[in-house]
């Protein structure tokens, strides 16, 4: 009990918090997708765990071994089918219309903040819904992907547009989403573990607050003003039912 009345007492103080900032910036990762059902990577039950990335998400693979590459994104994209945004995502974009949230920077690929109503997103790691060739970077559709199809102009490997490890994150979405961040009064980390340079080091690029959600403790939780464990869903409906009430 003890335990969820100081979940309750935390979740109030960020309603304050929230409504206290001039300026707010959310951060999500995977833990704000598993609950619409797409599989994590880092959790204790997460792919990486039964799959090495180094295996399949790199570009020396894409070359290497493409069949493998085109596998297990091609698993990935059609598991999208099947999944949509759950309801902490439209509050989300509910914040932002009220302007109650102001930018979010994702780490994750599927564009559901997107397809929920938000506008101003920060895609850090990509989108997998996207394709182009690798050698050209002419745009293709999804189709032509999934059927093993090359690139049409120069005959090029298809990919999804995400970062793959050993890449460079995409420079103008970085800089736009660390400047929202070092502008901000409060920022919002909703699921993720924050192991993944450099994304783990944009929360603390702000002068202001920094506040927690997430199912497991992943980082250096000290380091945090507020940290609520939980899922993010449950998390996000608790809050708006304070800031709305």
């Amino acid at each position: 009990m003890a335990g969820k009345h100081e979940s309750r007492m935390e979740t109030a103080k960020l309603a304050s918090w929230m409504k206290q900032s001039k300026y707010t910036v959310v951060l999500t990762g995977a833990g704000m997708s598993t609950e619409s059902g797409i599989p994590d990577f880092r959790s204790e039950n997460g792919w990486w765990r039964r799959i090495d990335p180094r295996s399949v998400a790199t570009k020396e693979v894409l070359y290497a071994d493409y069949t493998l590459f085109h596998e297990f994104y091609s698993m990935r994209i059609r598991g999208l089918t099947c999944c949509k945004p759950h309801k902490g995502y439209y509050i989300l974009a509910q914040w932002e219309k009220n302007n109650i949230i102001n930018s979010i920077a994702t780490q994750n690929v599927d564009r559901f903040h997107q397809i929920a109503g938000n506008h101003k997103v920060y895609e850090l790691h990509g989108c997998i819904r996207t394709i182009r060739c690798d050698s050209c970077g002419t745009a293709h559709a999804m189709g032509d992907f999934l059927d093993g199809s090359g690139c049409t102009g120069c005959g090029g490997r298809l990919r999804p547009d995400v970062v793959l490890f050993g890449e460079a994150l995409p420079r103008d979405t970085w800089e736009k989403a660390m400047t929202d961040i070092e502008r901000a009064e409060l920022v919002i980390v909703i699921g993720t573990s924050l192991q993944v340079y450099p994304v783990n080091q944009l929360p603390f690029m702000t002068r202001g607050r920094i506040a927690y959600i997430n199912n497991e403790i992943g980082g250096d939780s000290h380091q945090f003003d507020l940290f609520i464990k939980g899922k993010a869903g449950d998390i996000l409906c608790k809050l708006d039912e304070i800031i709305t009430s």
